[in-house]
């Protein structure tokens, strides 16, 4: 693979620092190869707290890893081969791929590409016009535990899915959107696309979402608000089951992440499908609202 030139719009969450670390420091016990971020663009929002009141720390530790700190989004696109957009906020990702787009350099937008299915439609839209490759994934997703179990080739086909993890909520990322996003995503790493309807379950420390597929496998998502915080997952094949417990003293799963960015910015061309991200918002729309009234609420057609 080539040595790509990394842009990274954004300096208000902990994956800016962790990324930068991974991909410019040669000591690093997991670096990751390929690539070095090497201009960047602070971005805050100034109704979120953990926006910007991250942001300058963050900035300077990001500057010590020998990153460019710019002033336009425009001079981080113009100078680097590809972007990684880490905005803490999802509300602001839409923006920021519609003055990306046009310089036709691959982005990867990290979790979650945004807060609505409208704007998801909308950044998709956004690429197929500039013909500019997008990604967006969690790294739950690549997370070394859940891809060797989803590796078992003696159980048959997978018949169905419960993950687990922790579920943080703040205001202006609307309800699973913040931290339930990574256990959805285990959950669509494992059943894939489909999803028919949603119908989710809340109080004080816990939720529970349960969804049927049209093929009528059912996945359920539990998240934490008290106990363990562990992230996990029983996956049921048709000959048995496996269980998945993330473990974070093996290989960080942000190095499993960088490794496949890494790849995508080198092809264009992304591991997840575009109409799975876009259904994962939908998703997330969707049990969002049956939290709020209740309801049964579909996914999709």
């Amino acid at each position: 693979m080539r040595n790509v030139k990394i842009g990274m719009i954004g300096l208000d969450t902990s994956h800016a620092t962790a990324f930068t670390k991974l991909l410019n420091d040669p000591t690093h016990p997991y670096h990751v190869k390929g690539g070095k971020v090497v201009m960047a663009f602070p971005v805050r929002s100034d109704d979120f707290e953990l926006s910007y009141s991250r942001i300058k720390g963050i900035t300077k530790e990001v500057e010590q890893c020998g990153v460019q700190v710019v002033d336009t989004i425009e001079e981080v696109a113009d100078h680097c081969d590809a972007i990684l957009v880490e905005s803490v906020d999802g509300r602001v990702h839409r923006e920021q791929v519609s003055i990306l787009a046009p310089f036709k350099k691959p982005i990867f937008i990290d979790k979650p590409l945004c807060l609505r299915s409208t704007d998801a439609l909308e950044i998709v839209k956004l690429s197929e016009r500039y013909g500019t490759p997008i990604m967006s994934s969690s790294a739950l997703r690549f997370a070394q535990d859940l891809r060797r179990a989803l590796a078992t080739g003696d159980k048959g086909n997978i018949i169905g899915a419960d993950c687990f993890g922790p579920m943080e909520m703040v205001e202006t990322q609307p309800g699973y959107f913040w931290y339930g996003i990574h256990t959805i995503e285990m959950l669509y790493t494992i059943l894939g696309c489909g999803s028919q309807h949603v119908t989710a379950f809340s109080n004080q420390d816990t939720d529970l979402i349960i969804s049927k597929w049209k093929d009528g496998r059912i996945g359920t998502v539990r998240g934490n608000r008290s106990g363990n915080y562990h992230f996990g997952a029983v996956i049921h094949f048709e000959k048995g089951n496996e269980y998945v417990q993330i473990d974070s003293s093996q290989k960080p799963f942000y190095a499993s992440l960088l490794e496949q960015i890494l790849m995508f910015f080198n092809s264009g061309e992304t591991i997840i499908p575009v109409d799975e991200t876009m259904e994962i918002i939908r998703f997330i729309e969707a049990a969002n609202e049956s939290r709020e009234t209740g309801k049964s609420v579909s996914v999709g057609e």
